[in-house]
């Protein structure tokens, strides 16, 4: 009888920079695959590569993760049973690991230098080793070690025959031993390398199922074929799609910073909630079971299911995302958007009394992204300078003869309301509209030009005053109507 197994993925970021889509998305699908299947999520720094690693960039995993709502069950903050959970911090227990496949003859020591290595890369049609150290005697392997001599532990991989594996996404897929290289497994200074670190943490972190990008399906081989070495179950393999971007000539390549952001954080400083950007690449390479777009996290975590990923690359669309956005900002309450938007309204009104509650009302039908905000609304600050021109519109039928005629007649009657209000202000235009026998465009249009100075508005003529209030709105008509006797 098999024993049924708890789900375990993990992700396992290398700390050396900002968090690309790409890398947020294989944490997603982790996280979801473990989720659906009530199953633990690990999250690993693998920190080994000292060269490429960034001061601070283990802070952007975490600020990541926790912004995108990704919480892991294991990590180097929260702890577990399979710790440590930096790789750095498990450097000693690789090299025992490497000596037992020497010893069970899977793996060899390499003494060849750098310079040979280099010289040897000009040589060979298509780069690699040549095997040279693979059956070195063990009279030659004492006298390198007792002669102090650096090396490398390399894996010895099958001269022939084929290595066939098999993956969730794209099936079984076989290769030729003949094309796998003697992968190095410890460097000469006794660190792992990303691939045979790789093997030992899944392993001894009892992780079930591997996840990660299509690009690494040639390495898999080298991993399983370590697998069999030590007598180790091989892990479900994931691969994802490639996520593509579009170029200008509407072609597709493989998506980076030429298409427009590709970080998390960078598209969260541009505007997109991380609740949108998480929906977005969600659906990025996988496809549910209807045809529901918009899914909280908690919706994910009962719906996903590995059959649904695709074999095929997905393209980032920005509209698409936009789209995304443009939802959750419509979904939200009032008070939630102007929750969002108040640093926004304050950019542009410093300390200003202004009724947030009145702009809001205005911007959330019309808002697609919150960082949009500032411009749309500056004119409520600030008159800007403007053209007599814009009173000027052939669908409103108006025209410099009959703008100033209908705007004094529209400044004579707000002057005289007794309130300023959007009820009072509605009844006072619109009321002159019909005893003037005039369109309702006619009386609005050149009232909207004087109190905005442009000709697009969140909000109409009636909203835009009642927001700026009677002084200021009276003295942007009187503005108005200079312009127009000028």
């Amino acid at each position: 009888m098999s024993v049924i197994k708890t789900v375990r993925t993990r992700y396992a970021p290398s700390p050396t920079g900002f968090m690309h889509v790409g890398n947020l998305r294989t944490a997603l699908y982790e996280y979801l695959i473990a989720k659906s299947q009530g199953g633990a999520f690990v999250l690993r720094i693998e920190d080994t590569d000292r060269e490429r690693y960034v001061e601070g960039a283990v802070d952007v995993i975490y600020n990541t993760l926790r912004l995108a709502g990704i919480k892991h069950d294991e990590g180097p903050d929260v702890g577990g049973d399979y710790g440590p959970y930096v790789q750095s911090e498990r450097k000693d227990m690789y090299l025992p690991y490497a000596e037992q496949l020497i010893k069970n003859g899977k793996a060899y020591r390499c003494f060849c230098t750098k310079e040979r290595l280099d010289k040897l890369s000009e040589t060979l049609e298509f780069g690699g080793y040549d095997r040279h150290c693979r059956d070195l005697s063990d009279e030659e392997i004492e006298r390198n070690l007792s002669e102090g001599k650096p090396y490398v532990i390399r894996q010895k991989m099958p001269l022939d025959g084929k290595t066939t594996f098999s993956d969730a996404v794209f099936g079984e897929i076989t290769v030729e031993n003949s094309e796998l290289q003697d992968q190095i497994l410890i460097k000469t200074d006794g660190y792992p390398t990303y691939n045979f670190a790789n093997v030992i943490d899944d392993h001894t972190m009892g992780i079930t199922h591997v996840v990660r990008g299509s690009e690494y399906l040639s390495s898999t081989p080298k991993y399983n074929l370590l697998y069999d070495a030590f007598g180790w179950d091989i892990p479900t393999y994931v691969h994802l799609p490639l996520i593509m971007g579009k170029n200008e000539d509407g072609s597709v390549s493989k998506l980076s910073k030429r298409h427009g952001s590709t970080g998390f954080e960078d598209l969260i400083s541009e505007g997109y909630l991380p609740e949108a950007i998480i929906n977005y690449i969600a659906l990025l390479g996988w496809c549910p079971k209807d045809n529901k777009e918009i899914f909280t996290m908690r919706e994910l975590e009962q719906s996903f299911f590995i059959e649904g990923i695709s074999k095929s690359p997905a393209v980032f669309d920005y509209d698409k995302l936009l789209w995304f956005n443009t939802e959750y900002i419509k979904a939200m309450s009032e008070d939630e958007f102007t929750s969002h938007a108040e640093p926004y309204y304050k950019e542009v009104f410093k300390d200003s009394a202004l009724d947030y509650g009145k702009l809001t009302a205005i911007l959330q039908k019309r808002t697609e992204k919150f960082t949009d905000i500032p411009e749309k609304i500056r004119f409520f600050a600030q008159l800007p300078d403007y053209s007599k021109e814009l009173f000027v519109n052939k669908k409103s039928k108006t025209n410099l003869e009959n703008a100033p005629v209908n705007l004094r007649e529209a400044y004579n009657r707000l002057s005289a309301l007794p309130e300023w209000t959007a009820d009072a202000i509605h009844d006072c235009l619109i009321n002159m509209a019909q005893e003037l026998e005039l369109k309702n465009g006619t009386v609005m249009w050149p009232v909207r030009i004087a109190a905005a100075g442009q000709t697009v508005t969140p909000g109409g003529a009636i909203e835009i005053l009642d927001i700026l209030g009677r002084e200021e709105s009276l003295r942007r008509l009187e503005i108005g109507l200079e312009k127009l006797a000028s």
